[in-house]
């Protein structure tokens, strides 16, 4: 993909935070995700790509916009996969929390994989400890792995995880090892890209979260030489066959890097929305706004952090989605 479309996709992730970001603390998630979800589209229709929606909103049936199937852009070449998660964190943004994004990936047509929306078992790390971690070895052993990787005592590393009660053998097993646990209400895309920047602070990124949010991240991580393993985690038989249609047969084999994301020709583009370990969250001042974006170009490696200031006055659309 031609490095111009890198800056389109960071107008798509922006205007989704801007938008977002006035529902901040307001105690409704689905006003904030409505309002995502509304300004991404609009953008999207202004950019020269033919584009399918592989991770979205959900099913035709299930979401009016940005849907799985759907088509975006003008219709244009090149022709790419697009994977999108317009607030990433929505109950963050309605408690006014840190850590939701705006986030996209792009890549080339059958490069990412079509990841159903159920669960998945993950572990995300950046470049330095990529091939020190397997899925299916104890916790423990996975972070004496990384922490030599690293260079690092194990009391050291810091492990993100989601808090919830699924997690409880896994959070005793870190505490053992005695690694230090950050534990996050929602939003697992974030630290997982985290790992791969070491002034965050976060070596890696652990548990069952989204398998679409487990594709964003992973196409981050491809970009950035990081490493992520998955596994889906189908609570019911209805989930089982879904992914068989999906094509991912066994539905419980282990998915590495080259199975989430096929090819470095890939664009990673997050804004935030509230701040976080990675990127702060939009500031209002009036008719003006501020953003920081990551920006990030699979076949060069180039890393951007874009801080934007906008006139809301002047922004296209904008009347129309705050309506």
């Amino acid at each position: 993909m031609e490095r111009e479309l890198a800056l389109e996709f960071a107008r798509v992730t922006e205007l989704a935070a801007l938008a977002a970001g006035r529902w901040m603390g307001r105690g409704d998630k689905e006003a904030a995700d409505d309002a995502a979800v509304r300004a991404m589209r609009a953008v999207f229709d202004t950019i020269s790509i033919d584009g399918t929606v592989v991770i979205g909103e959900g099913e035709m049936d299930e979401a009016p916009m940005l849907y799985i199937g759907e088509k975006v852009g003008q219709g244009t070449p090149p022709e790419v996969d697009v994977a999108v998660d317009p607030l990433e964190g929505t109950n963050i943004v309605a408690k006014g929390l840190t850590g939701a994004i705006a986030v996209m990936a792009v890549a080339k047509r059958g490069s990412l994989l079509h990841a159903p929306d159920m669960y998945m078992d993950k572990i995300a790390v950046g470049p330095e400890a990529k091939g020190a971690i397997d899925l299916d070895a104890p916790v423990e052993d996975n972070l004496r792995a990384v922490a030599r990787a690293l260079g690092k005592d194990v009391s050291d590393l810091t492990v993100v995880i989601l808090d919830r009660p699924r997690h409880q053998e896994r959070i005793k097993a870190c505490r053992r090892a005695g690694a230090r646990i950050k534990l996050i209400s929602d939003g697992d895309v974030s630290p997982a890209v985290a790992t791969a920047f070491p002034e965050t602070g976060v070596d890696v990124m652990m548990g069952i979260g989204g398998a679409p949010e487990g594709v964003l991240a992973a196409a981050a991580l491809r970009c950035l030489g990081g490493e992520m393993q998955g596994r889906l985690v189908p609570m019911e038989e209805e989930e089982r066959e879904r992914a068989q249609k999906m094509g991912i047969e066994p539905v419980d084999k282990l998915l590495t890097m080259d199975d989430l994301v096929k090819d470095d020709d890939v664009i990673f583009v997050a804004t935030g929305i509230t701040d976080g370990d990675l990127l702060q969250g939009v500031r209002y001042y009036g008719q003006k706004a501020t953003t920081h974006t990551l920006v990030i170009r699979g076949t060069t490696g180039t890393v951007r952090f874009v801080k934007a200031q906008h006139r809301l006055d002047k922004k296209p659309f904008w009347e129309k989605i705050n309506d």
